[in-house]
């Protein structure tokens, strides 16, 4: 992908002009299902992990029951749940921001931060990037998600799905309410998997003015209901964000903390979800690339079957492996001390077999993104 002072070139070339952003930005204004949301930024041992989360006990406010609203009786503390997922969003991009700017030429990965560098900063400079901003180390917002969304529910895999998993992030809050409006369930991560699992919602649970709310990730937390490994559920449809993904090949990339992944590898481990489940993303035109390097991509990385834009639909007929669970040699301890449904799974497993998993390398986990105040509503 090429970029110079008036066009993007893509695998199929598109245009982004002002007129083309207009356009955009009539077509999200005329859907009367598209829904405005205010949005703030989305976000070596065991041993060594866990005295490093005890260093932190101090500091971090009392950790919000999630859930809490499809419990009855329960209170659900909005404001302290939001409190806690900003701070951990601000110290996720932070750290992604670190590990970009530390991993130099020399290292396996810095072709991935090139790319994802590239991409929000060009959308950026084109202000295709919408809320929260800037898009840096986040799956980026971007003018015409509705639009996209809306392509997205007009796919018979979309249609006749009865469950469908969507990620939590902004340019994929259209896609949530669509799910959730046509009375499909709603199966949606807590962010980061840090505050819980999956929750899940339907409209049948909802009243008709909580329907909007339940689309964030507070009120995804506030009147879902949370699931645990042992859940039976089969899921028929898989939504991701992306900051790049290739049309020709399906390979994509993500913000770079591998939470996609994570997500995609407990569903295999729970049987809901398998290599016929279709993987969808949607993204901006200027989104799509065609410098992923498919034999550098990790046994873990998710490709995607169909990408969605505002202006067309791809179909990738991707030859790429999807992950076939978690890759325990791939966790580093420090992500794993991180994440506590993982550390769950990790010794039932071990219980199961008798034996224990292995534990992938050590490393400085990255981050987050800078938020500036007038972005830090309810995302």
């Amino acid at each position: 992908m090429s970029m110079d002072s008036s066009v993007i070139r893509l695998s199929s070339p598109f245009r982004i002009t002002q007129s083309s952003l207009r356009a955009a930005n009539r077509t999200t204004r005329r859907n009367p299902l598209s829904l405005s949301f205010s949005s703030p930024p989305s976000t070596t041992s065991a041993a060594a992990a866990a005295a490093a989360a005890r260093s932190h006990s101090d500091k971090k406010p009392p950790r919000p029951e999630v859930g809490a609203g499809a419990r009855r009786g329960a209170a659900f503390d909005e404001a302290a749940y939001e409190a806690e997922r900003l701070r951990l969003d601000a110290e996720a991009r932070e750290s992604m921001a670190e590990a970009s700017e530390r991993e130099g030429s020399e290292d396996p990965k810095a072709w991935k931060w090139a790319i994802r560098k590239r991409v929000w900063d060009f959308m950026e400079a084109r202000d295709v990037a919408q809320n929260p901003r800037p898009v840096h180390h986040r799956i980026p917002n971007f003018v015409g998600a509705s639009a996209a969304a809306g392509k997205l529910s007009e796919l018979e895999i979309f249609q006749v799905a009865e469950c469908v998993k969507v990620n939590p992030d902004s340019p994929q809050k259209q896609v949530r309410f669509l799910t959730l409006s046509d009375g499909k369930k709603l199966l949606t991560p807590q962010p980061r998997l840090r505050t819980g699992f999956f929750s899940v919602l339907q409209s049948s649970m909802l009243a008709p003015h909580t329907i909007n709310e339940a689309c964030t990730s507070a009120g995804a937390a506030k009147y879902g209901r949370p699931i645990r490994l042992d859940e039976k559920i089969k899921v028929d449809l898989i939504v991701i964000g992306s900051v790049a993904v290739d049309p020709k090949t399906g390979a994509r990339l993500g913000k770079g903390e591998g939470f996609a992944e994570l997500e995609y590898g407990m569903l295999r481990y729970m049987g809901a979800i398998d290599d016929s489940t279709p993987v969808v993303t949607s993204v901006h035109d200027c989104q799509l690339v065609d410098d992923i390097p498919v034999e550098k991509l990790l046994i873990h990385d998710v490709p995607v079957d169909v990408i969605c834009t505002p202006t067309q639909v791809i179909f990738t007929n991707t030859s790429i492996p999807k992950p076939q669970g978690i890759y325990w040699d791939k966790l580093s301890p420090e992500k794993l001390g991180q994440i506590r449904i993982l550390r769950e799974l990790k010794r039932r497993i071990e219980q199961e077999t008798g034996q224990q998993l292995p534990c992938g390398p050590s490393e400085k986990l990255p981050p987050t993104a800078q938020q500036s105040r007038s972005n830090s509503q309810v995302k």
